[in-house]
């Protein structure tokens, strides 16, 4: 009886090998990829993509919308360190070039909200240096975000509503100080712009502040965006305002000016539909033309630059303009803190929605040759 079972059992085994063999490869059919599956679409997408010479998701910068000027990694880094001076040198040697002016001080801002010890050492050395108000004012600002934080409301405690008012209330005696040292600078006028959402200024209240900020700069991007925030149907405005309001300045600015980004902007912020139909009509893509003619012209350097080329990428990569889509994404790709990806997220979601929307056009693009 044992011999006859052993038998049945060497018999057994290679039934029992080629069996588990054929429901490996079974199973192996049926959960990987096939050709016609979104996992099979999405690493063609991707390859297509570093084929063209774009970067993987890996090699994305989620702290900027495009790269630094050339040095101020380094200043930034020395005014972390705690000297003053760098910072005092940085705004100094931007001057009157308002679009810079502001870019820096927000950054010197949030350098200080973390820690204003050499803040403190400026303002100590230099009391009535408008450039040190600056930042005060702005760093102000941004410790009122932070006890906020950047949750939704219903997210949000009473405590961290009360701290971010009381801060903003605080922060408006900054502002006003920065403006009376620097009476020809619209910057305190463009932080004060924030302070309008937060604290709920009233239209009467935000139009004597535009009327501050546009004597000083008709045309300053920065400015520009705060108010469109204000005048979106989320803050203290409507959809007709917010495009009336970027129409009208679009249309006003001189090219290069970058504010053919205004209009995009007020779609993206009120566009609710599911598909990209709404994306595609010929007031869209005339709007699309308006930027890249705009982009065309502007200044190479201009900082605010890779903002309207990311919002370019991805309206022509939706409207099926694919070509036109990978050149823009080319100019900014390594660097993905921008509209609309941050909108889906931090770190890695931002990441994940910008190398979508370009792998797919890269793909189209690959398809195409």
């Amino acid at each position: 009886m044992t011999v006859l079972l052993w038998i049945l059992v060497v018999l057994a085994v290679p039934a029992l090998l080629i069996g588990g063999w054929l429901a490996w490869v079974f199973l192996k059919e049926f959960f990987s990829p096939s050709e016609d599956s979104p996992a099979h679409d999405e690493n063609a997408a991707a390859e297509a993509a570093l084929k063209l010479g774009l970067l993987p998701a890996d090699r994305q910068d989620t702290r900027h919308a495009g790269p630094l000027p050339a040095g101020r990694d380094e200043v930034l880094a020395r005014v972390a360190d705690g000297d003053w001076e760098a910072a005092a040198g940085l705004l100094r040697e931007i001057g009157r070039d308002w679009d810079r002016r502001s870019l820096a001080a927000g950054q010197l801002a949030g350098l200080a909200a973390d820690d204003d010890t050499w803040l403190l050492a400026w303002e100590a050395a230099r009391p009535d240096d408008p450039d040190a108000a600056v930042v005060r004012a702005a760093s102000t600002v941004s410790v009122a975000g932070r006890i906020r934080g950047a949750k939704r409301a219903k997210y949000t405690t009473e405590e961290q509503f009360a701290g971010f008012h009381r801060v903003l209330r605080g922060a408006r005696e900054e502002i006003a100080r920065a403006a009376a040292l620097g009476p020809d600078d619209p910057t305190p006028y463009v932080t004060e712009l924030s302070v309008a959402l937060g604290l709920g200024y009233s239209h009467a209240e935000l139009d004597k502040v535009w009327a501050e900020l546009t004597a000083r700069a008709p045309h300053h991007y920065e400015g520009h965006w705060w108010a469109l925030q204000y005048w979106c149907a989320k803050w203290r405005g409507s959809e007709r305002l917010a495009m009336e309001f970027a129409e009208r300045a679009a249309a006003e600015a001189p090219p290069g000016s970058l504010l053919t980004v205004l209009p995009l902007i007020a779609h993206f912020e009120h566009d609710e539909s599911d598909d990209a139909e709404a994306d595609r009509t010929p007031e869209m893509v005339a709007r699309v033309d308006a930027g890249l003619a705009d982009a065309a012209a502007a200044d190479p350097d201009h900082p605010r630059l890779p903002e309207l080329r990311h919002l370019l990428a991805y309206y022509l990569s939706l409207q099926d303009r694919d070509e036109a889509a990978i050149e823009q994404f080319r100019l900014v790709d390594g660097h993905v803190n921008a509209l609309p990806w941050r909108y889906r997220g931090s770190g890695d979601a931002m990441t994940a929605h910008y190398c979508r929307i370009r792998d797919a056009s890269a793909l189209a693009v690959a398809a195409g040759e």
